[in-house]
């Protein structure tokens, strides 16, 4: 019997590669393994797809390579065991009033079958079986483009191993157009294109229609004389081919995605345990350094940003002056002429250093109040590299040198305190000048600036006399405003 870790593997293969006729075929034939002693042996098996090979004319040694995936082999062992003459379904010709239709067999001789060997109780779930085989193509009804398993009387014919989905080619839509050339090249009621059949045809026929001739005749090169009884089978074959390359509209198309790509796309590594583990290492590491915080906590935060920000959002609240672009309000271009900050803005400079030195009232401000107390330098150097990341590419290395010498060199006129490591980064970033050499030391200057010099400038009464000064200009103007409205 074959061995179970081997049919796991081929499950295993079949789920990864996202294929789900076959993966459910995988999992009733391991079952069937594990239950029952009618199917063929490993050794039978072997001989079995050796006898298989031999008719696709590759040879006992040789191999397609989709049949390295598992789900293919299983399948067609299947299929093989179906037709085998004494222990597969009777295949037979059967007579009718005026004719003779050969080597047929019906849906419910399969049903009988595949219940019986993969040890299945219920019809429906050998129909569905049945059904995800031919899908693939291996077998299909004679009279019907709709490839199902039904349990009844209805004629079922196994397809030609040259037919076989691997032996991995993929038809192009010029195959497509020959062979529905050929069809409508003979005269026979059962070979009648269906209509989708002939729009695909009419469609074909305007994208080719350059070489439309040269297709025309590869179709009637490849019509030939045969026998009757081969003629029909073959057409047949060649029918249930296309029906699964070029399904009918609402039917699911098995070859969407190339299996050899799916198997590709999930390939099974030797070291696949080994490898995800040291993955899981470094992830969870990585987790660990993460600064994690609760969720409740960063609603809150968000939730306070919001409102701290929705006084200066146009969007939410109706600023003072109003928009000029949408009125004719000319007292915001005044404000802006103005030197002197609004109230609004000198309020902005207390949420953050950032919000500071963003505005240039607010940026000449706080240099004014670190000059007082005789530690501008910080400030400078963290200007001075800002303008050395807007400069242009010839000026950078000499201005690079020029922010060194004045800040960084020993004994320099303007002296600030670095520490160790931001230091050494710095001089080895010199030695080749670029607008980004001095990132680490403006990091460490502007913490150094948020975390000391900007607390003290917020409750300086350098800024704090002008908050006031402001507030009290407003609650002045809105005093005369009310006046003015009664």
């Amino acid at each position: 019997m074959q061995s179970f870790s081997s049919l796991l593997l081929s499950l295993r293969s079949g789920f990864d590669s996202g294929f789900i006729y076959s993966s459910g075929v995988v999992w009733y034939f391991c079952r069937s393994c594990l239950q029952s002693d009618q199917l063929l042996t490993s050794h039978s098996l072997t001989q079995k797809r050796e006898k298989a090979s031999v008719q696709r004319g590759r040879g006992k040694k040789e191999s397609a390579p989709n049949l390295l995936c598992g789900r293919l082999i299983i399948i067609e062992d299947i299929v093989t065991q179906i037709q085998d003459e004494t222990d597969g379904v009777p295949i037979r010709t059967v007579k009718s009033f005026m004719t003779k239709i050969p080597s047929v067999v019906t849906g419910a001789d399969i049903v009988q079958w595949l219940m019986k060997n993969l040890c299945m109780e219920d019809p429906a779930e050998a129909m569905h079986i049945g059904s995800l085989i031919a899908a693939q193509g291996y077998f299909f009804p004679i009279s019907d483009h709709v490839l199902a398993l039904k349990d009844d009387g209805t004629f079922y014919r196994f397809q030609a191993p040259y037919f076989w989905p691997s032996n991995c080619w993929e038809p192009e839509n010029t195959d497509y157009a020959i062979y529905l050339c050929k069809r409508t090249m003979q005269n026979k009621t059962r070979l009648e294109l269906a209509d989708y059949e002939a729009e695909n045809l009419a469609r074909l026929q305007r994208a080719f229609a350059r070489k439309w001739e040269f297709i025309y005749m590869q179709a009637e090169a490849q019509v030939k004389k045969k026998d009757k009884t081969e003629r029909k089978i073959l057409d047949s074959q060649e029918r249930a081919f296309w029906d699964v390359h070029r399904p009918v509209p609402g039917c699911v198309n098995t070859t969407e995605m190339d299996i050899r790509k799916c198997r590709l796309l999930f390939a099974v590594s030797t070291n696949s345990d080994s490898c995800h583990l040291l993955f899981q290492i470094l992830f969870l590491n990585t987790q660990l350094d993460r600064h994690c915080m609760k969720m409740s906590k960063v609603a809150d935060s968000l939730i306070m940003y919001t409102e701290q920000y929705m006084e200066y959002d146009p969007l939410v609240t109706a600023l003072e002056p109003a928009n000029p672009w949408a009125s004719d309000d000319p007292s915001f271009w005044d404000l802006e002429a103005s030197k002197e900050p609004s109230q609004p803005r000198v309020k902005k400079w207390g949420f953050s250093l950032e919000e500071a030195l963003k505005d240039p009232a607010g940026q000449e401000l706080f240099l004014k109040f670190l000059e007082s107390e005789f530690s501008s330098e910080n400030l400078r150097f963290w200007l001075a590299v800002q303008d050395l990341k807007r400069m242009p590419q010839q000026e950078v290395a000499q201005r690079a040198q020029d922010i060194w010498t004045e800040f960084l060199a020993e004994g320099a006129p303007s002296s600030i305190n670095l520490d160790s490591h931001s230091y050494e980064r710095t001089s080895q970033n010199l030695k080749d000048p670029g607008r980004y050499s001095y990132e680490d030391a403006q990091d460490h200057i502007y913490k150094l600036m948020k975390s000391d010099s900007y607390t003290r400038f917020l409750r300086s009464n350098v800024y704090q006399d002008l908050l006031n000064y402001k507030s009290f200009n407003v609650i002045i103007l809105c005093a005369q405003k009310l006046k003015h409205l009664h």
